[in-house]
């Protein structure tokens, strides 16, 4: 009987779009219907603040050189995995990730809680050359990052854009963009008190490089990499586990 009911079907046009139609309006419905409840959902985090302008770049520099591609930003509620990465992601960890950056597929683990886990100096010496602190590494190297100096000049428009997604950049971050990116990584100059103020206390400030004439790209990725996991506490208090995140060590 269920052979020639399928065989009806496949013969008749009006019928097979139909069961088409029927079919696609399911799984539709299953995959809309839960943006209705989206506020519901997903967790809030009061404490939650957006990139800086240098982490923001350190962002694009990573997608811009693919490392998405071998690294997820996603730690799934299995045993396993909360145990060797920490608790697992939660939606408004992505807030404002535009675009987020979850993926499936690890070459390399899991990054979504790597931020204060090493120091800036063991980020620079694996972007460097990988092999030098972990042996049985097939991840490539980035040491050219050191030599380029980051384009800081469009970093306002960067933000412009991100705003206009729904980031709640303020005109005073959006038009300090490019000063912020060179406080953030020159401790020592009068910008770096200008990152605190619109970014919070919390926020690194740090020469991630080890050199504090010029920023560069490596500084932009060592900041991103340091505040992955970090932007909220919020898998922390839904967690029963008592730890907190790790605090960066310079």
């Amino acid at each position: 009987m269920p052979e020639m009911f399928h065989r009806k079907i496949e013969r008749s046009a009006v019928l097979f779009v139909l069961a088409i139609i029927a079919a696609a309006s399911v799984g539709g419905i299953i995959e809309i219907a839960p943006l209705f409840t989206i506020d519901e959902t997903v967790e809030e985090a009061p404490d939650m603040r957006m990139y800086t302008p240098l982490e923001l770049a350190g962002r694009n520099i990573y997608i811009r050189e693919g490392c998405y591609a071998c690294h997820s930003q996603m730690i799934r509620t299995l045993r396993d995995e909360v145990e060797r990465y920490g608790p697992y992601s939660l939606a408004v960890e992505s807030r404002y990730d535009r675009p987020m950056l979850w993926g499936s597929k690890r070459t390399g683990p899991d990054l979504a809680r790597v931020g204060g886990k090493y120091s800036d100096f063991w980020h620079v010496a694996h972007l460097t050359n990988p092999r030098d602190v972990v042996p049985e590494s097939n991840m490539p190297a980035y040491a050219f990052l050191a030599r380029n100096q980051l384009r800081t000049e469009d970093l306002r428009d960067h933000l412009a854009v991100q705003r206009t997604l729904g980031v709640p950049y303020t005109e005073e971050m959006v038009e300090n963009a490019a000063r912020d990116a060179y406080g953030q990584a020159t401790p020592d100059t009068d910008f770096a008190a200008g990152v605190t103020e619109r970014y919070g206390d919390a926020t690194q400030v740090s020469a991630f490089d080890g050199v504090t004439t010029h920023v560069t790209e490596m500084d932009a990725l060592v900041a991103y990499l340091q505040i992955l996991g970090r932007l909220t506490n919020a898998a922390y208090r839904d967690t029963a586990a008592t730890e907190k995140p790790p605090e960066a060590q310079d």
